[in-house]
């Protein structure tokens, strides 16, 4: 069995596999990873919680993930926004961003495993996920941040989607090569995508409460060297709560492991992995003793209607908040063969 991520003073190897066991038990028979028992399902975050799973070297669990993902594909490429714990769906928009990231998952499996057979039977399923991707792209070159069957009701784009669809773009594109089924239009795609984010953050929708718009260019590689640290140094004292993690939005002091996990991964691709170990040593607070995580606490502050810590959402652990944390011990400690997911 490969080695399981440990990090001093963050997670041992023993926890990490109590975690990942976590995210096992919530699995249903038909492969999904709902957010929490009885909870709903989104194929983005349970596609994190399918690469948790394979650094922690479940793989046959995360395999049972992506062939849910197969067998509820939508004929055009898409996948709804939110399924029900009982399958059904909740909600019908198609998000880009949530379509695109199969093709990330998939690869991370690719390079946890080597499996090509699995890679084989995967790959239908992100060809026509990420040609779904592109064709909702703007004249632009950027997609639009979701549309809903046989309508376009939306006509912005998103940095935070942006950022996360040109890397599966890329993640994409490495699996057609290891496939022999070059797709350069996807790399060609990606490129203009990271100009935009890079150059143009006017052709974004604003969403400059939310701290995932701060790190997600740098976490996903669109922005590097001297940019993505002068980006990460500006938007620190706007988002960080010392000691505590990151404010999920500015203006409240609400803190949520898996924006502080995720603001972790920023850090360790851009190589500052003391910054992105503190950043993980400050999710303790929210761990339990299953491995399972609480997914945000607000903080009292002057003048605030909290005198102590609350949790909030109210009593909720979720499935992508422990999935994130895993993902960051993985990146800073390199232990996996896909590790450096975000960085390569």
């Amino acid at each position: 069995m490969s080695a399981i991520p440990h990090l001093d003073g963050v997670m041992s190897a023993d926890e990490l596999r109590a975690t990942a066991e976590h995210l096992a038990s919530l699995q249903l028979d038909t492969g999904m990873i709902p957010w929490f028992p009885g909870g709903h399902c989104d194929p983005w975050n349970h596609v994190e919680s399918a690469m948790a799973l394979d650094v922690a070297g479940l793989h046959k669990e995360a395999e049972h993930a992506y062939e849910w993902l197969h067998d509820i594909q939508r004929d055009d490429g898409s996948w709804y926004a939110y399924y029900a714990n009982d399958g059904s769906i909740e909600d019908a928009k198609l998000d880009t961003n949530v379509c695109a990231y199969v093709a990330t998952g998939v690869w991370h499996h690719w390079r946890s495993t080597w499996d090509r057979g699995f890679a084989d039977n995967m790959w239908p399923t992100v060809e026509k996920a990420l040609e779904f991707v592109l064709s909702l792209r703007r004249d632009d070159g950027l997609a639009l941040w979701a549309t809903v069957p046989d309508d376009r009701p939306w006509d912005y784009a998103l940095m935070t989607g942006t950022s996360s669809i040109q890397h599966a773009l890329r993640c994409g594109a490495h699996l057609a090569e290891a496939l022999n089924t070059p797709k350069p239009h996807w790399r060609r795609a990606a490129d203009e995508m990271t100009l935009a984010v890079r150059t143009r953050p006017e052709a974004f929708e604003p969403k400059h409460r939310w701290a995932m718009d701060w790190y997600y260019p740098v976490l996903t590689g669109a922005m590097t060297g001297d940019e993505a640290k002068a980006r990460m140094g500006n938007g620190w004292d706007t988002f960080v709560m010392e000691g505590l993690g990151i404010r999920c939005v500015s203006d409240e002091p609400w803190v949520t492991a898996s924006e502080t996990a995720e603001c972790a991964l920023a850090f360790a691709a851009m190589g500052d992995l003391d910054t992105a170990t503190d950043l993980l040593k400050w999710t303790r607070t929210h761990r339990r003793d299953d491995g399972s995580y609480w997914t945000g606490i607000v903080y009292p502050e002057p003048g605030g209607k909290h005198a102590e810590p609350v949790l909030f959402p109210f009593d909720e652990y979720t499935s992508y908040t422990a999935a994130a944390v895993i993902l960051a011990v993985d990146a800073i400690t390199r232990t996996t063969q896909a590790a450096n997911l975000f960085v390569d």
